[in-house]
């Protein structure tokens, strides 16, 4: 859905989404061709993601057991796990900065989960997240291959979606409960607004991407663009919104030098902007608003009360240092909605410098790379991700934002195979009286 096959290389060999294979190459099963990831990989990629969903959110249709969701998620990560080891035996990975500082991330929360001031759920979250990073690691060896990554990242969020519609077409009245003010949710699966204008927004912005670098057709672009703007103005998500604005202009602003597509849909985009600023401000005002008093919106629904406390709040220097172990992302009893100040909660200063090392690794790696769309679509990832962690909570924890930003730092990683400039032949020097004798 997210590739046509091209065959405009040299004979012999067909190119799919930036990887070249010669046509024909012997493989098996759990075997990678040279230029082509297993579809295996594919596979674990779904589990993981899986695996993030969650277990809390709105009611749904059918009613599920907490235990029971939990279940499946954590089975989808052991599962994952096995199927990344059973693909990779030879455990042969590709070294990463990036992965390096998410596996140093494990060091403070096991030292500050052992101190069981969140419960043994710490401990066990110390876990998920060591058998997450450990997946991870093993698929490093395919980081080579980042638009494969970015097919099966597409794929399984519009999955997602898919149930997120089925569930709204199944109830609605369960699909945009009273309870979230009218807002879509999974009725299927428990998933909130911002989780599904998450998704929503990062595919979106991923296919068009995609469609500017003419690795996708037109018609899948709009199968996936459409139904995805519009699941996200039924969440009425601004994080989500903002995110795919901004991560978009930077992705794009990024081509506008090396490609004529790109400065005519930049060209368009900010004429189309002025349009809507200036035509439909109070349409856009009421949107954001969302019916809320302008007191309610400028304390971001109340998460700026909650940020107030837990800063407030008096700490020994172990606790300053490691934080206070893995939790639920909450303070008081109240979500804390921001990656930042959850991660320096439960993992402290440790976790947040760690954090904040991954994300400017990746960062200056997609500046320091030539244009090109794998590193576009990398600016996308980090950019939304580093708008979405004001809000949103999880860039320290196995999370969707840890999968987005994985999905970034394979396409900044530089194929092993990638070809290397031929050294130069060194001209041999013919003595002037010796060309003179030659041809006398």
């Amino acid at each position: 859905m997210t590739g046509e096959p091209r065959h405009d290389g040299p004979p012999g060999t067909t190119e799919t989404t930036g990887t070249t294979e010669t046509a024909g190459a012997a493989g098996t099963a759990g075997t990678a061709r040279p230029g082509r990831t297993p579809r295996t990989v594919g596979i674990v990629w779904a589990l993981l993601i899986l695996n993030t969903l969650g277990s809390a959110g709105a009611k749904t249709v059918v009613p599920l057991p907490r235990s029971l969701i939990q279940m499946v998620t954590m089975g989808a990560l052991v599962a994952a796990f096995t199927l990344a080891l059973a693909v990779n035996l030879r455990l042969r990975i590709r070294p990463s900065a990036f992965m390096l500082l998410l596996t140093l991330l494990l060091v403070p929360s096991v030292i500050s989960s052992l101190q069981l001031e969140s419960g043994l759920g710490a401990l066990f979250r110390c876990a998920r997240l060591g058998l997450f990073v450990g997946t991870l690691w093993l698929l490093t060896r395919w980081w080579g291959d980042g638009p494969a990554f970015v097919r099966h990242h597409i794929r399984m969020y519009f999955a997602v979606l898919g149930s997120v519609v089925a569930g709204a077409a199944v109830s609605p009245g369960a699909a945009m409960p009273e309870l979230y003010g009218g807002r879509l949710v999974g009725a299927l699966w428990p998933l909130t607004p911002p989780q599904i204008g998450q998704y929503a927004a990062v595919i979106t912005g991923l296919t068009v991407l995609l469609v500017l670098g003419r690795r996708t057709d037109r018609l899948s672009a709009v199968v996936i663009i459409v139904p995805s703007l519009v699941l996200l103005a039924l969440t009425h998500t601004r994080t989500a919104t903002l995110g795919l604005l901004i991560g978009l202009t930077l992705a794009i602003g990024s081509l506008v030098l090396t490609s004529a597509a790109a400065r005519r849909l930049f060209t368009w985009a900010v004429l189309g902007a002025v349009v809507a600023a200036v035509g439909f401000a109070s349409a856009l005002r009421e949107w954001f608003l969302r019916g809320q008093s302008q007191e309610n919106f400028t304390s971001l629904t109340g998460r700026a009360k909650v940020w107030d406390a837990l800063l407030s709040q008096d700490r020994s220097t172990l606790k300053e240092l490691f934080g206070v172990g893995l939790g639920d992302k909450s303070f008081g009893g109240l979500p804390i909605d921001n990656s930042w100040l959850a991660v320096y909660h439960e993992q402290g200063l440790t976790g947040l410098t760690l954090v904040a090392a991954a994300i400017a690794v990746l960062g200056g790696v997609a500046l320091l790379r030539p244009p090109s769309l794998p590193r576009a679509c990398a600016i996308f990832l980090i950019s939304y991700c580093a708008i979405a962690s004001y809000t949103e909570a999880g860039l320290g924890d196995a999370s969707p934002y840890l999968l987005h930003l994985t999905v970034a730092a394979a396409l900044l990683t530089v194929p092993a195979d990638a070809p290397h400039p031929a050294p130069a032949t060194p001209r041999r020097q013919i003595p002037r009286w010796s060309r003179d004798r030659r041809y006398s």
